[in-house]
C-alpha cells in the first residue's frame, strides 16, 4: 500500500491538517504526517502542539501516493526540500493537494499553469498561471487538487478519498460523518 504524506510546519491550520488526516484514515488510507521543522512536535496556528509521524528526511517519496499541504501559513513555501519533492512528484503526474494558503506553493512552482485552482481569499494572486475558481470549495484539475479554506476541509478531504479509494468509499465515509 502506498502512503499519503501530509506536511506540517509551524503555524499550520489544525482543522485542515488533522481533519484531512482523520477523513483519509476513515477511508482506510495510509496517511503519515511529516514535520518540516527540527522536531516531530509542530505547533499549529492556534498553539496546539501536534506530534508528526515522521521527519522530512525520513520520508521515502518512492512510496508516496499523494502529497498534501494544509494551509494556515506561508511557511510551506520556505522549505526548499519540500518544493523540490512537490515539483518532481507532480511532474511525474502524481497527485498533489493543497488547501487554503498552500496552493501558493504550487503556483510558485508553476504547477498551476493552465489549470483551474482555488485558494483562501487574498491568495489568488499567488496562483500563477491558474484559471481561478474562487467560488468553488474544491477544484480538481488533472493531478492537482486545491481547496479554499478551513470550513471546507471535509469537502476537500472527501474529494481526496474519492480520488484514491473511489466514490463508494467516499460516500461511506461521508455517511459516517453525517455529511450530505
Amino acid at each position: 500500500m502506498k502512503t499519503i504524506f501530509l506536511f506540517l510546519t509551524t503555524g499550520f491550520e489544525e482543522i485542515e491538517a488533522l481533519g484531512t488526516v482523520d477523513v483519509l484514515r476513515r477511508g482506510g488510507l495510509d496517511v503519515k504526517t511529516v514535520s518540516l521543522t527540527d522536531s516531530k512536535q509542530v505547533v499549529a496556528s492556534h498553539q496546539i502542539p501536534v506530534i508528526a509521524d515522521l521527519m522530512f528526511d525520513e520520508v521515502d517519496f518512492s512510496k508516496a501516493e499523494m502529497l498534501v499541504l494544509p494551509g494556515g501559513t506561508t511557511k510551506f513555501n520556505e522549505h526548499e526540500g519540500l518544493k523540490k519533492e512537490l515539483l518532481a512528484f507532480a511532474n511525474k503526474g502524481e497527485k498533489v493537494a493543497a488547501i487554503c494558503a498552500s496552493p501558493m506553493v504550487l503556483g510558485g512552482l508553476g504547477l498551476l499553469d493552465g489549470k483551474k485552482a482555488t485558494a483562501y481569499p487574498g491568495f489568488e494572486q499567488y496562483l500563477k498561471g491558474a484559471t481561478l475558481q474562487t467560488e468553488k470549495a474544491v477544484v480538481i484539475d488533472g493531478n492537482i487538487t486545491t481547496g479554499r479554506g478551513p470550513g471546507l476541509t471535509i469537502d476537500f478531504a472527501l474529494s481526496l478519498v474519492e480520488q484514491l479509494a473511489g466514490k463508494a468509499k467516499r460516500d461511506e465515509v461521508a455517511a459516517g460523518l453525517l455529511v450530505q
